[in-house]
């Protein structure tokens, strides 16, 4: 519909609204203001653009043919006017006409052959004309007014000159002087002939214009409308994903939203559909992770709060039962009830450092995740593997240990306490998920581009394929029970791949039905021999093994 009036405090004028979506505009509406043009549609702005160059172009060719097509027309007018002032200077100066004179005004030469109708002629002497008459269409001659008359005095003498002679009409004349005389003989030829032709001319090229401007617009609108298509379908499918609930749950959006061909990558609307995919696959991997950390959140909370309850509850209950004891006892009480008072707060003081353990570890993957610095100070990794695997060999006694490290010492940049936990964490991993008198090697070598692995290489009877994709998830264990026989807490692997990444190193895993590895490789430029002053070299411990 159409408003007069103002609008949002613009001035007066029309105003078009259109019912569109309502994600265009707060109210439900898409305005379109008459008098700014960038209000308007794509499609509509440039078949606007195409017709107003194209009636600027008729406009240009009609107006540019008119003119030249007139000057064209009257140079032959002039030159037709000039053969007619030579006939009549010659039949004045014959003085006796060889031909009939007619009556009627006007001079003499009027009706001399050749002399066409519409012709004027005049003799001037002085500054007065003495005769004048123009010839009808019926051959008579009729005389000027004495208003065209004068004004034929102010023609020039040798020019041919434009005059719009009173009851008459516009004419083209020229005057010339007879030779020994002082006469000026005027002759002219009228415009209406040019004018009519100029006329028709207009006429015609404006017809052909009109039809040629009205096929250029709908061809153009049909070009515009096929080109535009990708344009309409990226639009619809962005408001599609508008609507979509993109803030809960698993969200797929549609890629790619425009596909684009090879051949018109090249193009502005092949870049824009290129641009447009990308960035809905980008907000797709985006919505895929932020959907896949909920999930992680959730499951880490769900776990979490069971990693906890099940101490809580130990503690509630052996708590409760040694409260009970405690109202009993006496100072006659049986040993056996004091045995029973001291297990269940063994049991207790048990419970509580697990759960302190797992708050711990919960707590340090936080502070990880978060980005939070680490130490960095000169790390002899040398030292820090043996010391773990002697800390092991004492946890696991069952199990045979070895060593395979350099000779020299492996000094890097880093935490110390932190890689010493990552390395424990896979030995005790390995203890763990692998039966008694199985070997364990930590390795430790230094890579051709000066980074550090470090290893733990056990024989024992592998990770089942299922589970190797998820071993650095955190709560994840060989079984998926809850049980506390290993008193793991399912963080260890996570927290170490953690501390790998805090050193901006990667970790590894391989295995199979004859063992398992892991390999940490950590940046940074190693130094090599670096011991104390007056200190030997460490002898190299290559395969060495420790029972």
């Amino acid at each position: 519909m159409h408003k007069c009036g103002p609008v949002d405090d613009e001035p007066p004028g029309p105003v078009s609204e259109i019912s569109s979506d309502p994600t265009n505009r707060p109210g439900g509406k898409r305005v379109i203001r008459l008098w700014k043009l960038r209000t308007w549609p794509l499609r509509i702005r440039l078949v606007s653009a195409v017709a107003l160059l194209g009636i600027a172009l008729c406009v240009a060719v009609s107006a540019g043919t008119l003119v030249a097509l007139r000057t064209y027309l009257i140079q032959q007018l002039d030159a037709q006017v000039v053969e007619a002032q030579s006939r009549s200077n010659m039949f004045y100066e014959l003085g006796k006409l060889p031909f009939i004179r007619f009556s009627g005004p006007g001079p003499m030469f009027l009706d001399g052959p050749g002399q066409s109708s519409g012709t004027v002629g005049a003799v001037r002497s002085g500054d007065t004309v003495t005769e004048s008459a123009v010839i009808t269409p019926s051959g008579n001659r009729q005389a000027l007014s004495a208003t065209a008359a004068a004004q034929l005095t102010q023609v020039p003498t040798g020019q041919t000159v434009s005059v719009d002679l009173e009851g008459v009409g516009a004419y083209r004349i020229t005057a010339a002087t007879v030779a020994g005389k002082d006469v000026v003989i005027l002759s002219g030829l009228p415009l209406s002939g040019v004018e009519a032709t100029l006329s028709s001319v207009a006429w015609i090229i404006g017809g052909f214009s009109l039809v040629a401007l009205l096929g250029t617009v709908a061809a153009g609108m049909v070009i515009i409308r096929h080109e535009l298509v990708p344009l309409s379908r990226m639009s619809r499918a962005a408001q599609s994903v508008a609507r979509m609930p993109l803030d809960r749950g698993e969200v797929r959006l549609p890629t790619p939203i425009e596909p684009v061909e090879p051949s018109t990558a090249h193009t502005e609307v092949g870049r824009l559909g290129t641009a447009f995919n990308m960035m809905v696959d980008r907000v797709a991997e985006g919505l895929t992770a932020r959907h896949a950390t909920e999930m992680r959140v959730r499951q880490f909370v769900a776990d979490a709060s069971h990693e906890l309850r099940t101490p809580l509850a130990s503690i509630q209950g052996y708590t409760e039962f040694a409260q009970r004891l405690l109202n009993d006892i006496d100072e006659q009480v049986d040993a056996g009830r004091r045995r029973d008072l001291s297990s269940a707060m063994a049991r207790v003081r048990a419970e509580s450092l697990r759960m302190s353990q797992l708050v711990e570890d919960m707590l340090l993957l936080a502070r990880l995740d978060t980005g939070r610095p680490i130490q960095s100070e000169d790390v002899d990794l040398t030292d820090l593997v043996i010391d773990a695997v002697r800390d092991a060999h004492i946890a696991g006694p069952d199990h045979r240990w070895g060593l395979d490290i350099p000779g020299e010492p492996v000094t890097i940049t880093g935490d110390r306490s932190r890689l010493h936990q990552a390395l424990a964490n896979l030995l005790s991993n390995a203890r763990v998920h692998t039966p008694a008198g199985t070997k364990i090697v930590a390795s430790l070598m230094r890579n051709d581009d000066d980074s550090v692995a470090m290893s733990v290489t056990d024989h024992g009877p592998g990770i089942p394929h299922d589970l190797l994709p998820n071993v650095f998830e955190r709560f994840v264990r060989g079984d998926d029970s809850r049980s506390r026989a290993s008193g793991s807490t399912g963080l260890g692997l996570a927290i170490t791949q953690s501390v790998i990444k805090a050193h901006n190193g990667t970790i590894d895993v391989t295995s199979g039905p004859f063992g398992t590895a892991f390999t940490m490789n950590l940046p940074g430029t190693v130094l090599l021999g670096a011991t104390a002053p007056g200190e030997p070299a460490k002898p190299a411990m290559s395969g060495e093994t420790v029972e």
